[in-house]
């Protein structure tokens, strides 16, 4: 079994063991504060264009992506990442890794080309650069270029990296970006 895989496998299960109780008190608070299914299932295109469903917790009360109407917990969730802890089942199945590029769509992923077929190259990731390089005060273009360059140098150490830079990232939360601010590209 390649390194990364033993990684995302072991660090997956142990974390999925570790955050049970949180996990179980998520759950709980998703289903007990708006009706609806505790979990969502996204159509995602993963390592060599395979779908997948990816896994969150509901944070919006009619599972729309395009819904503005959050649960009473969805906010917080989502501002904390919270709501992609159920991703870690995914890593379990072998549909994603603990660090990669985000999943896209499978419109968004059509028609693999260029930096769309590279990154389909690699399984994609619950965090990633983009995710710890202030992902909501960065252009979404942004994200393409840190996914790539994720892509052509990831590495194991990389990798130890990112997973050590999610933790402060999701502890500070998303900052949200007013209107005309410049952007920070760090």
């Amino acid at each position: 079994m390649p390194a990364k895989r033993a990684v995302d496998l072991t660090g997956s299960l142990i974390l999925l063991l570790l955050l049970l109780p949180a996990l179980l008190t998520l759950a709980v608070a998703v289903a007990v504060t708006s009706p609806g299914p505790v979990l969502t299932r996204r159509d995602r295109t993963g390592l060599s264009g395979r779908p997948f469903a990816m896994l969150t917790f509901r944070t919006r009360r009619n599972d729309q992506v395009d819904d503005t109407r959050d649960t009473l917990v969805g906010r917080p969730l989502r501002r904390h990442f919270l709501d992609e802890l159920p991703q870690l089942i995914n890593v379990v199945r072998g549909e994603m890794s603990l660090v990669g590029p985000r999943p896209l769509a499978p419109e968004d992923s059509e028609p693999a080309t260029g930096a769309g077929r590279a990154r389909l190259g690699v399984r994609p990731g619950i965090t990633g650069l983009w995710q710890i390089s202030g992902r909501s005060e960065l252009p979404w273009e942004e994200m393409d270029v840190l996914d790539l360059h994720y892509v052509e140098q990831h590495w194991l150490g990389l990798d130890l990296l990112i997973l050590a830079r999610t933790l402060p990232a999701a502890v500070a939360g998303r900052r949200p970006v007013p209107a005309g601010a410049p952007v920070r590209l760090a």
